[in-house]
């Protein structure tokens, strides 16, 4: 008895897995201004996130990448640091800072960009089960023009990555190293969508 109890709970448990692999990725699809590449959007300023969960350190993460993201679609760097340094001397309490307070047409002629990136995290969490341990990120993107204010491309995207083990150990092992990657997931997916830095008239 005790041998098919656990024949049928095996089969159970590879079931629910099966059908949790099959849902991972949620997406609203994303929005370009039709007159984007008319914008001479070249330079680009990637704001501090907008954090809405306890984890500075992700939102840290994901404003590295997407930074290090617009530069492999050919977009200037433009230091974080140098950014920074600029916003906090004319927005007291900037590391605080509340994103309508900062728009992007003040941040245009402060740092002399084009646009700007405002990126809001909504969620970077995970769960705790017996066998089971989901990590949960998504995340809201907006780019909008220093010039006009107005919204040149959003992205929302959100996944989940499915881990699995036998101990609470094995299992915190397992999501801290597939935090960064679902962060990464999700800046991959969404930026994917902005378009490329213009090529050269010729």
């Amino acid at each position: 008895m005790k041998a098919l109890f656990n024949c049928l709970y095996s089969q159970l448990l590879l079931s629910v897995i099966i059908l949790m692999m099959t849902m991972g990725c949620t997406s609203i699809p994303s929005k370009v201004d039709p007159d984007f590449h008319k914008s001479g959007t070249k330079l680009i300023a990637v704001l501090p996130v907008n954090n809405h969960t306890n984890d500075a350190k992700a939102a840290q993460i994901l404003r590295e990448k997407v930074f290090n993201e617009l530069y492999f679609k050919g977009y200037p760097k433009i230091p974080l640091e140098l950014i920074d340094a600029k916003l906090s001397k004319v927005y007291e309490g900037y590391a605080d800072y509340k994103r309508e307070n900062l728009s992007p047409k003040a941040v245009g002629e402060l740092l002399g960009v084009d646009a700007v990136l405002y990126a809001t995290l909504h969620e970077c969490s995970t769960s705790f089960t017996y066998v089971y341990a989901p990590i949960h990120v998504s995340v809201v993107f907006e780019l909008r023009s220093a010039k006009t204010g107005g919204t040149l491309w959003s992205s929302r995207y959100g996944t989940v990555k499915r881990n699995y083990g036998l101990s609470r150990e094995q299992l915190e092992m397992e999501s801290y190293q597939a935090y960064e990657p679902a962060i990464q997931e999700v800046v991959d997916k969404a930026m994917k969508t902005l378009p490329d830095f213009p090529d050269p008239v010729t």
